[in-house]
């Protein structure tokens, strides 16, 4: 179902591909768009066994591609350094495909809120806490359970 990695000398354990997903705090989710189009937006996302969270507006393309065909790929770049002198970029991705689904639930949404504010206001975990009371009904949320993950490195940075 899936396309297998083609340079497989390139491609990451799975350990450091989700280490890939843990560490960043941006990433690219890709839906089906109108009339056949690819709708790519970057977004904030916090990875947790296996799925990915983020958070958004209850309307608009994202979720109309969502509601549409919930398959979506997420890609994030970790290493992007770009070697002139070698005509070559040193990198290090991960992509990510699976099915989008709109949580309804309370408690899913809270505690995907609160994994959303450990991973980027560490520090604010009691502020966190009231902004999560605060939105909960309102705000839309989005688990990606992951079906299939690559995740990828410049050759360079295997040979060192």
């Amino acid at each position: 179902m899936f396309r297998p990695l083609r340079r497989k000398n390139q491609a990451l354990s799975e350990e450091e591909a989700i280490e890939i997903l843990r560490s960043c705090t941006s990433g690219v989710l890709a839906v089906a768009g109108d009339e056949d189009y690819p709708y790519a937006v970057p977004l904030s996302y916090v990875y947790e066994y296996g799925k990915l969270y983020f958070h958004c507006a209850a309307e608009g393309h994202k979720i109309d591609g969502i509601n549409r065909n919930d398959k979506v790929s997420f890609c994030v770049i970790k290493a992007d350094y770009v070697k002139q002198e070698t005509f070559t970029t040193h990198y290090k991705s991960v992509i990510v495909f699976g099915k989008a689904r709109i949580l309804k639930e309370e408690s899913e949404k809270r505690h995907a809120l609160e994994s959303l504010v450990k991973k980027y206001s560490p520090d604010f975990i009691p502020e966190g806490q009231i902004e999560i009371e605060h939105d909960l009904k309102i705000v839309c949320l989005v688990e990606i359970a992951i079906e299939h993950m690559t995740g990828k490195a410049a050759i360079e940075l295997f040979e060192k």
